[in-house]
Protein backbone atom coordinates (compact mmCIF):
# COMPACT_ATOMS: atom_id res chain seq x y z
CA UNK A 1 0.00 0.00 0.00
CA UNK A 2 2.81 2.41 0.81
CA UNK A 3 4.36 1.93 -2.65
CA UNK A 4 1.01 2.62 -4.29
CA UNK A 5 0.56 5.85 -2.36
CA UNK A 6 4.07 6.98 -3.21
CA UNK A 7 3.51 6.23 -6.87
CA UNK A 8 0.34 8.31 -6.88
CA UNK A 9 2.13 11.24 -5.26
CA UNK A 10 5.03 11.16 -7.73
CA UNK A 11 2.88 10.76 -10.83
CA UNK A 12 0.40 13.45 -9.80
CA UNK A 13 3.26 15.85 -9.06
CA UNK A 14 4.70 15.24 -12.50
CA UNK A 15 1.32 15.52 -14.23
CA UNK A 16 0.07 18.70 -12.57
CA UNK A 17 3.12 20.69 -11.39
CA UNK A 18 3.24 22.04 -14.93
CA UNK A 19 0.09 24.08 -14.43
CA UNK A 20 1.42 26.06 -11.49
CA UNK A 21 5.05 26.45 -12.47
CA UNK A 22 6.71 29.62 -13.68
CA UNK A 23 7.30 28.20 -17.12
CA UNK A 24 10.36 29.52 -18.95
CA UNK A 25 10.10 26.98 -21.76
CA UNK A 26 8.40 27.76 -25.06
CA UNK A 27 4.67 26.92 -24.82
CA UNK A 28 4.84 24.30 -27.58
CA UNK A 29 7.49 22.30 -25.71
CA UNK A 30 5.66 22.66 -22.41
CA UNK A 31 2.52 21.37 -24.12
CA UNK A 32 4.44 18.40 -25.56
CA UNK A 33 5.72 17.41 -22.13
CA UNK A 34 2.28 17.86 -20.56
CA UNK A 35 0.79 15.57 -23.21
CA UNK A 36 3.43 12.92 -22.50
CA UNK A 37 2.89 13.05 -18.75
CA UNK A 38 -0.87 12.75 -19.20
CA UNK A 39 -0.71 9.76 -21.55
CA UNK A 40 -1.70 6.30 -20.28
CA UNK A 41 1.51 4.83 -21.72
CA UNK A 42 3.76 7.20 -19.81
CA UNK A 43 1.81 6.73 -16.60
CA UNK A 44 2.29 2.98 -17.06
CA UNK A 45 6.02 3.54 -17.57
CA UNK A 46 6.17 5.65 -14.39
CA UNK A 47 4.38 2.85 -12.54
CA UNK A 48 6.99 0.38 -13.79
CA UNK A 49 9.85 2.60 -12.60
CA UNK A 50 8.19 2.69 -9.19
CA UNK A 51 7.55 -1.06 -9.11
CA UNK A 52 11.03 -1.79 -10.47
CA UNK A 53 12.81 0.39 -7.93
CA UNK A 54 14.36 -2.36 -5.81
CA UNK A 55 15.79 -3.95 -8.94
CA UNK A 56 17.20 -0.58 -9.99
CA UNK A 57 19.00 -0.26 -6.66
CA UNK A 58 20.26 -3.85 -6.80
CA UNK A 59 21.64 -3.38 -10.32
CA UNK A 60 23.29 -0.11 -9.33
CA UNK A 61 25.02 -1.87 -6.43
CA UNK A 62 26.07 -4.77 -8.65
CA UNK A 63 27.69 -2.45 -11.19
CA UNK A 64 29.29 -0.27 -8.50
CA UNK A 65 31.07 -3.30 -7.07
CA UNK A 66 32.75 -4.04 -10.43
CA UNK A 67 35.92 -1.88 -10.54
CA UNK A 68 36.13 0.29 -13.66
CA UNK A 69 39.23 2.52 -13.63
CA UNK A 70 40.12 4.49 -16.77
CA UNK A 71 41.18 2.07 -19.56
CA UNK A 72 40.06 -0.91 -17.46
CA UNK A 73 36.30 -0.80 -17.95
CA UNK A 74 36.05 -4.09 -19.88
CA UNK A 75 34.68 -6.29 -17.07
CA UNK A 76 31.98 -3.77 -16.18
CA UNK A 77 31.21 -3.23 -19.88
CA UNK A 78 30.68 -6.96 -20.37
CA UNK A 79 28.32 -7.13 -17.41
CA UNK A 80 26.45 -4.09 -18.69
CA UNK A 81 26.16 -5.56 -22.17
CA UNK A 82 24.34 -8.55 -20.66
CA UNK A 83 22.07 -6.21 -18.70
CA UNK A 84 21.20 -4.20 -21.83
CA UNK A 85 20.20 -7.43 -23.58
CA UNK A 86 18.13 -8.53 -20.60
CA UNK A 87 16.38 -5.15 -20.53
CA UNK A 88 15.13 -5.79 -24.06
CA UNK A 89 17.32 -3.73 -26.36
CA UNK A 90 18.33 -5.00 -29.80
CA UNK A 91 21.65 -4.95 -31.65
CA UNK A 92 23.45 -5.01 -28.30
CA UNK A 93 27.23 -5.06 -28.63
CA UNK A 94 30.52 -3.68 -27.35
CA UNK A 95 32.27 -1.54 -29.96
CA UNK A 96 36.00 -1.53 -30.62
CA UNK A 97 36.59 1.31 -28.11
CA UNK A 98 34.77 -0.58 -25.34
CA UNK A 99 31.38 1.18 -25.29
CA UNK A 100 28.39 -1.06 -24.49
CA UNK A 101 25.56 -0.15 -26.89
CA UNK A 102 21.95 -1.19 -27.44
CA UNK A 103 19.19 0.03 -29.78
CA UNK A 104 15.58 0.92 -29.02
CA UNK A 105 14.02 1.19 -32.45
CA UNK A 106 11.91 4.17 -33.45
CA UNK A 107 8.81 4.10 -35.63
CA UNK A 108 10.01 6.65 -38.18
CA UNK A 109 13.72 6.06 -38.51
CA UNK A 110 15.53 8.55 -40.71
CA UNK A 111 18.89 6.81 -40.42
CA UNK A 112 19.90 9.12 -37.57
CA UNK A 113 20.10 8.33 -33.85
CA UNK A 114 19.47 10.02 -30.52
CA UNK A 115 22.07 8.88 -27.99
CA UNK A 116 21.33 8.50 -24.28
CA UNK A 117 24.57 7.71 -22.43
CA UNK A 118 26.05 7.18 -18.98
CA UNK A 119 29.73 6.49 -18.42
CA UNK A 120 31.15 3.18 -17.24
CA UNK A 121 34.43 4.43 -15.80
CA UNK A 122 35.29 5.86 -12.40
CA UNK A 123 38.34 7.78 -11.21
CA UNK A 124 39.48 5.11 -8.75
CA UNK A 125 42.33 2.59 -9.21
CA UNK A 126 41.48 -1.09 -9.53
CA UNK A 127 42.53 -1.99 -5.99
CA UNK A 128 40.05 0.48 -4.42
CA UNK A 129 37.49 -1.07 -2.10
CA UNK A 130 34.20 -0.54 -3.93
CA UNK A 131 32.01 -2.67 -1.67
CA UNK A 132 28.77 -0.76 -1.11
CA UNK A 133 28.00 0.12 2.52
CA UNK A 134 24.38 0.84 3.38
CA UNK A 135 22.95 2.93 6.20
CA UNK A 136 19.20 3.21 5.73
CA UNK A 137 18.67 4.75 2.30
CA UNK A 138 22.24 6.06 2.10
CA UNK A 139 24.70 4.04 0.02
CA UNK A 140 28.45 4.69 0.19
CA UNK A 141 31.04 3.54 -2.34
CA UNK A 142 33.61 5.16 -4.63
CA UNK A 143 32.01 5.83 -8.02
CA UNK A 144 28.46 5.06 -6.93
CA UNK A 145 27.07 8.43 -7.96
CA UNK A 146 29.55 9.31 -10.69
CA UNK A 147 28.23 7.66 -12.69
CA UNK A 148 27.26 4.09 -11.91
CA UNK A 149 23.66 4.53 -10.82
CA UNK A 150 22.97 6.38 -14.08
CA UNK A 151 23.83 3.14 -15.88
CA UNK A 152 21.22 1.38 -13.74
CA UNK A 153 18.69 4.16 -14.48
CA UNK A 154 19.03 3.50 -18.21
CA UNK A 155 18.10 -0.14 -17.63
CA UNK A 156 15.07 0.94 -15.60
CA UNK A 157 14.02 3.35 -18.35
CA UNK A 158 14.22 0.68 -21.05
CA UNK A 159 12.20 -1.83 -19.03
CA UNK A 160 9.59 0.83 -18.28
CA UNK A 161 9.30 1.81 -21.95
CA UNK A 162 8.90 -1.80 -23.02
CA UNK A 163 6.42 -2.69 -20.28
CA UNK A 164 4.25 0.31 -21.21
CA UNK A 165 4.48 -0.33 -24.94
CA UNK A 166 5.86 3.16 -25.52
CA UNK A 167 6.58 4.08 -29.13
CA UNK A 168 8.77 6.96 -30.23
CA UNK A 169 9.78 8.53 -33.52
CA UNK A 170 13.58 8.37 -33.34
CA UNK A 171 15.96 5.44 -33.03
CA UNK A 172 17.58 5.62 -29.59
CA UNK A 173 21.04 4.31 -28.81
CA UNK A 174 21.43 3.61 -25.10
CA UNK A 175 25.12 3.52 -24.25
CA UNK A 176 27.41 2.77 -21.34
CA UNK A 177 30.52 4.55 -22.57
CA UNK A 178 34.15 4.35 -21.54
CA UNK A 179 36.66 7.11 -20.93
CA UNK A 180 34.74 10.01 -19.43
CA UNK A 181 36.95 10.48 -16.40
CA UNK A 182 40.41 12.06 -16.16
CA UNK A 183 42.95 10.35 -18.42
CA UNK A 184 40.17 8.74 -20.43
CA UNK A 185 39.89 12.13 -22.19
CA UNK A 186 36.33 11.41 -23.40
CA UNK A 187 37.65 8.59 -25.58
CA UNK A 188 34.40 6.62 -25.67
CA UNK A 189 32.19 9.45 -26.90
CA UNK A 190 35.01 10.89 -29.02
CA UNK A 191 35.20 7.53 -30.81
CA UNK A 192 31.42 7.40 -31.15
CA UNK A 193 31.29 10.75 -32.96
CA UNK A 194 34.48 10.50 -35.03
CA UNK A 195 35.22 6.84 -35.86
CA UNK A 196 32.33 4.51 -35.03
CA UNK A 197 29.67 3.13 -37.37
CA UNK A 198 27.41 5.89 -36.02
CA UNK A 199 29.75 8.70 -37.07
CA UNK A 200 27.75 11.48 -38.79
CA UNK A 201 24.51 9.70 -37.86
CA UNK A 202 23.83 11.21 -34.41
CA UNK A 203 21.18 13.94 -34.37
CA UNK A 204 21.14 14.60 -30.61
CA UNK A 205 23.01 13.50 -27.49
CA UNK A 206 22.04 13.29 -23.83
CA UNK A 207 24.50 12.34 -21.12
CA UNK A 208 23.02 11.27 -17.78
CA UNK A 209 25.09 12.15 -14.71
CA UNK A 210 24.47 11.72 -11.01
CA UNK A 211 23.06 15.12 -10.07
CA UNK A 212 19.56 16.44 -9.51
CA UNK A 213 16.96 16.23 -12.25
CA UNK A 214 16.89 20.04 -12.09
CA UNK A 215 20.39 20.28 -13.56
CA UNK A 216 20.85 20.99 -17.27
CA UNK A 217 24.44 21.31 -18.47
CA UNK A 218 24.55 23.56 -21.52
CA UNK A 219 28.25 24.38 -21.60
CA UNK A 220 31.37 22.28 -21.77
CA UNK A 221 34.43 23.39 -19.81
CA UNK A 222 37.42 22.87 -22.09
CA UNK A 223 40.65 21.50 -20.68
CA UNK A 224 44.24 20.93 -21.76
CA UNK A 225 46.51 18.62 -19.80
CA UNK A 226 50.25 18.23 -20.12
CA UNK A 227 53.07 16.22 -18.64
CA UNK A 228 56.19 18.37 -18.49
CA UNK A 229 59.48 16.47 -18.07
CA UNK A 230 62.75 18.24 -17.26
CA UNK A 231 65.91 16.15 -17.74
CA UNK A 232 69.64 16.78 -17.22
CA UNK A 233 73.01 15.06 -16.72
CA UNK A 234 72.40 14.18 -13.04
CA UNK A 235 75.17 13.45 -10.58
CA UNK A 236 76.11 13.17 -6.91
CA UNK A 237 74.50 15.82 -4.73
CA UNK A 238 77.88 16.72 -3.21
CA UNK A 239 80.44 15.72 -5.81
CA UNK A 240 78.57 17.19 -8.77
CA UNK A 241 77.20 20.20 -6.94
CA UNK A 242 76.96 23.19 -9.24
CA UNK A 243 75.62 21.28 -12.24
CA UNK A 244 72.21 22.15 -13.63
CA UNK A 245 69.39 20.51 -11.73
CA UNK A 246 66.05 19.55 -13.39
CA UNK A 247 64.24 19.91 -10.07
CA UNK A 248 65.17 23.58 -9.85
CA UNK A 249 63.81 24.16 -13.35
CA UNK A 250 60.58 22.42 -12.37
CA UNK A 251 60.37 24.42 -9.15
CA UNK A 252 60.93 27.68 -10.98
CA UNK A 253 58.21 26.84 -13.50
CA UNK A 254 55.79 25.82 -10.77
CA UNK A 255 56.42 29.01 -8.80
CA UNK A 256 55.88 31.19 -11.87
CA UNK A 257 52.70 29.32 -12.80
CA UNK A 258 51.30 29.99 -9.34
CA UNK A 259 51.26 33.70 -10.22
CA UNK A 260 49.56 33.45 -13.61
CA UNK A 261 46.59 35.78 -13.90
CA UNK A 262 43.38 34.32 -15.31
CA UNK A 263 39.86 35.77 -15.57
CA UNK A 264 37.09 34.95 -13.12
CA UNK A 265 34.56 35.25 -15.92
CA UNK A 266 34.66 33.23 -18.08
CA UNK A 267 35.97 30.98 -15.33
CA UNK A 268 39.52 29.86 -16.14
CA UNK A 269 41.73 27.72 -13.91
CA UNK A 270 45.06 25.91 -13.74
CA UNK A 271 46.59 23.33 -11.46
CA UNK A 272 49.72 21.24 -10.93
CA UNK A 273 48.24 17.99 -9.69
CA UNK A 274 51.08 15.44 -9.68
CA UNK A 275 54.88 15.61 -9.60
CA UNK A 276 57.47 12.86 -9.67
CA UNK A 277 61.01 11.83 -10.54
CA UNK A 278 64.46 11.69 -9.01
CA UNK A 279 66.55 8.76 -7.79
CA UNK A 280 67.59 9.44 -4.20
CA UNK A 281 68.02 12.22 -1.69
CA UNK A 282 71.74 12.45 -2.45
CA UNK A 283 71.47 12.53 -6.24
CA UNK A 284 70.87 15.38 -8.65
CA UNK A 285 67.88 14.04 -10.60
CA UNK A 286 68.24 12.80 -14.13
CA UNK A 287 64.63 13.76 -14.74
CA UNK A 288 61.56 15.08 -12.96
CA UNK A 289 58.04 15.70 -14.18
CA UNK A 290 54.76 17.38 -13.34
CA UNK A 291 51.21 17.06 -14.66
CA UNK A 292 49.35 20.27 -15.47
CA UNK A 293 45.60 20.81 -15.83
CA UNK A 294 44.19 24.00 -17.40
CA UNK A 295 40.48 24.70 -17.91
CA UNK A 296 38.19 27.41 -19.18
CA UNK A 297 34.61 27.95 -20.22
CA UNK A 298 35.90 29.93 -23.21
CA UNK A 299 38.24 28.48 -25.87
CA UNK A 300 40.06 31.82 -26.31
CA UNK A 301 40.93 32.02 -22.61
CA UNK A 302 42.05 28.40 -22.58
CA UNK A 303 44.42 29.21 -25.43
CA UNK A 304 45.76 32.21 -23.51
CA UNK A 305 46.53 30.30 -20.31
CA UNK A 306 48.09 27.51 -22.35
CA UNK A 307 50.40 30.02 -24.08
CA UNK A 308 51.42 31.52 -20.72
CA UNK A 309 52.21 28.05 -19.39
CA UNK A 310 54.34 27.18 -22.43
CA UNK A 311 56.37 30.38 -22.11
CA UNK A 312 56.92 29.86 -18.37
CA UNK A 313 58.26 26.35 -18.91
CA UNK A 314 60.64 27.47 -21.64
CA UNK A 315 61.90 30.43 -19.60
CA UNK A 316 62.45 28.25 -16.51
CA UNK A 317 64.57 25.88 -18.61
CA UNK A 318 66.66 28.75 -19.95
CA UNK A 319 67.06 30.24 -16.46
CA UNK A 320 68.41 26.99 -14.98
CA UNK A 321 70.85 26.51 -17.86
CA UNK A 322 72.09 30.07 -17.25
CA UNK A 323 72.29 29.80 -13.46
CA UNK A 324 74.41 26.63 -13.19
CA UNK A 325 77.08 24.71 -15.06
CA UNK A 326 76.17 22.90 -18.27
CA UNK A 327 79.59 21.27 -18.73
CA UNK A 328 78.03 17.78 -18.46
CA UNK A 329 74.96 18.74 -20.46
CA UNK A 330 72.03 21.14 -20.43
CA UNK A 331 68.55 20.88 -19.00
CA UNK A 332 66.12 19.77 -21.68
CA UNK A 333 62.34 19.88 -21.47
CA UNK A 334 59.66 17.72 -23.05
CA UNK A 335 56.08 19.00 -23.09
CA UNK A 336 53.63 16.18 -23.84
CA UNK A 337 49.90 16.71 -24.18
CA UNK A 338 48.01 14.07 -22.20
CA UNK A 339 44.48 15.43 -22.45
CA UNK A 340 42.42 17.76 -24.62
CA UNK A 341 38.73 18.29 -23.95
CA UNK A 342 37.11 20.80 -26.29
CA UNK A 343 34.97 23.61 -24.95
CA UNK A 344 31.58 24.45 -26.36
CA UNK A 345 28.07 25.63 -25.56
CA UNK A 346 24.50 25.27 -26.68
CA UNK A 347 22.07 28.18 -26.53
CA UNK A 348 19.24 28.08 -23.98
CA UNK A 349 16.93 28.78 -26.91
CA UNK A 350 17.95 25.52 -28.65
CA UNK A 351 15.13 23.00 -28.98
CA UNK A 352 16.76 20.30 -26.85
CA UNK A 353 17.36 22.80 -24.03
CA UNK A 354 13.81 24.12 -24.27
CA UNK A 355 12.45 20.57 -24.08
CA UNK A 356 14.66 19.86 -21.05
CA UNK A 357 13.44 23.08 -19.43
CA UNK A 358 9.82 22.08 -19.99
CA UNK A 359 10.37 18.59 -18.55
CA UNK A 360 12.23 19.88 -15.50
CA UNK A 361 9.56 22.49 -14.77
CA UNK A 362 6.78 19.96 -15.25
CA UNK A 363 8.54 17.76 -12.73
CA UNK A 364 8.25 20.52 -10.15
CA UNK A 365 11.91 21.61 -10.26
CA UNK A 366 13.49 24.96 -11.03
CA UNK A 367 15.91 24.46 -13.96
CA UNK A 368 19.55 25.00 -13.10
CA UNK A 369 21.76 25.67 -16.12
CA UNK A 370 25.53 25.44 -15.97
CA UNK A 371 28.90 24.36 -17.30
CA UNK A 372 30.63 21.04 -16.75
CA UNK A 373 33.32 18.78 -18.12
CA UNK A 374 31.24 15.86 -19.38
CA UNK A 375 30.78 13.63 -22.39
CA UNK A 376 28.65 16.38 -23.93
CA UNK A 377 31.81 18.42 -24.53
CA UNK A 378 32.36 16.45 -27.74
CA UNK A 379 28.99 17.16 -29.39
CA UNK A 380 29.02 20.71 -28.00
CA UNK A 381 32.27 21.32 -29.87
CA UNK A 382 30.77 19.85 -33.06
CA UNK A 383 27.58 21.95 -32.88
CA UNK A 384 25.45 18.83 -32.42
CA UNK A 385 22.45 19.31 -30.09
CA UNK A 386 23.44 17.99 -26.66
CA UNK A 387 22.84 18.36 -22.94
CA UNK A 388 23.98 16.64 -19.78
CA UNK A 389 21.15 15.94 -17.36
CA UNK A 390 20.57 14.55 -13.88
CA UNK A 391 18.05 12.00 -12.70
CA UNK A 392 18.11 12.23 -8.88
CA UNK A 393 16.15 14.17 -6.33
CA UNK A 394 17.66 17.26 -4.69
CA UNK A 395 20.52 16.76 -2.22
CA UNK A 396 20.65 13.08 -3.10
CA UNK A 397 24.40 12.59 -3.27
CA UNK A 398 27.80 14.01 -2.54
CA UNK A 399 31.55 13.64 -2.07
CA UNK A 400 32.09 12.73 -5.71
CA UNK A 401 35.59 11.49 -6.62
CA UNK A 402 36.27 10.65 -2.97
CA UNK A 403 36.40 7.36 -1.08
CA UNK A 404 33.28 8.33 0.87
CA UNK A 405 31.16 9.14 -2.19
CA UNK A 406 27.46 8.57 -1.48
CA UNK A 407 23.94 8.64 -2.86
CA UNK A 408 20.57 8.57 -1.13
CA UNK A 409 18.11 6.10 -2.64
CA UNK A 410 15.03 7.25 -0.76
CA UNK A 411 12.37 5.99 -3.12
CA UNK A 412 9.93 8.85 -3.69
CA UNK A 413 12.41 11.63 -4.64
CA UNK A 414 14.47 9.20 -6.71
CA UNK A 415 11.45 7.88 -8.63
CA UNK A 416 10.30 11.44 -9.25
CA UNK A 417 13.72 12.45 -10.59
CA UNK A 418 13.99 9.36 -12.78
CA UNK A 419 10.50 9.85 -14.18
CA UNK A 420 11.28 13.47 -14.97
CA UNK A 421 14.42 12.37 -16.79
CA UNK A 422 12.47 9.78 -18.79
CA UNK A 423 9.85 12.37 -19.78
CA UNK A 424 12.66 14.54 -21.14
CA UNK A 425 14.06 11.66 -23.19
CA UNK A 426 10.62 10.84 -24.55
CA UNK A 427 9.97 14.46 -25.53
CA UNK A 428 13.30 14.71 -27.36
CA UNK A 429 12.79 11.42 -29.21
CA UNK A 430 9.16 12.06 -30.17
CA UNK A 431 7.00 9.80 -28.04
CA UNK A 432 3.84 8.97 -29.93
Amino acid sequence: MRNTLRLSTAVLALSFAFAGSANAAEPKHAATVQKILASPQFKAAAATIDKDFDRYVAEGIKLTEIPAPPFEEAVRAKAYEAMLKDAGLTNVHIDSEGNAIGLHKGTKSDGKFVVVAAHLDTVFPKETDVKVKRQGTRLNSPGIGDDTFSLAAILSFVRAMNAAGIKHRDDILFIGNVGEEGPGDLRGVRYLFTKSEYKDKIKAFMSIEGGSAAGITTGGVGSRRYRVTFSGPGGHSYGAFGLVNPMYALGQAAAEMAHMEVPENPKTTFNIGVIGGGTSVNSIPLSVWMDIDMRSEAPIELNKVEEKFMNIVKEATKAENFARSTKEGEIKVEIKKIGDRPAGTIAQTAEIVQIATAAVEAGGYKPNYGYGSTDSNIPFSMNIPAITIGKNGPNSGGRGHSLDEWIDVAKEPMVKGMTTCLSLIMAVTGME
